[in-house]
C-alpha cells in the first residue's frame, strides 16, 4: 500500500504563485513516477505534470512555462510550483503515485487540495 499526503493549496490572486507538496509513504519502492492531476467543476480530471524517479518531466500544454514539477527522492516527496496562476487553473489538484505493474496494485491518489485563483 501507498499513502499520499498533499498540502499547499489555497486562494491566490491571478498572477500569484502556490506550491503543492505530496509526501508518499508505504511501498514507495513500487513508485517509478509521480504526477499531479486536476479537476475543475464540471470537467474531467486532467493530467498536469509527471516526473519519473530519474527526474525527467512532462507537462500539459496549458501549464508549460508556468508550472514546475520536482521531486526529492530521499523524502519520497513531489512538488508542484505554480507561477503566473490564472483563474482557469482553479481546480482540485490530486497527487498520483503511478505503480509499477510488478507490484500488482492500482495507482494511488492523494485526498486532493483546492486551488482557487481569483481574477
Amino acid at each position: 500500500q501507498v499513502q499520499l499526503v498533499e498540502s499547499g493549496g489555497g486562494l491566490v490572486q491571478a498572477g500569484g504563485s502556490l506550491r503543492l507538496s505530496c509526501a508518499a509513504s508505504g511501498d514507495t519502492i513500487c513508485i517509478p513516477a509521480m504526477g499531479w492531476y486536476r479537476q475543475a467543476p464540471r470537467k474531467e480530471r486532467e493530467l498536469v505534470a509527471v516526473i519519473p524517479s530519474d527526474g525527467t518531466t512532462y507537462y500539459a500544454d496549458s501549464v508549460k512555462g508556468r508550472f514546475t514539477i520536482s521531486n526529492d527522492n530521499a523524502k519520497n516527496t513531489v512538488y508542484l510550483q505554480m507561477d503566473s496562476l490564472k483563474p482557469e487553473d482553479t481546480a482540485v489538484y490530486y497527487c498520483s503515485a503511478m505503480i509499477r505493474s510488478s507490484c500488482r496494485m492500482d495507482d494511488f491518489w492523494g485526498q486532493g487540495t483546492q486551488v482557487t485563483v481569483s481574477s
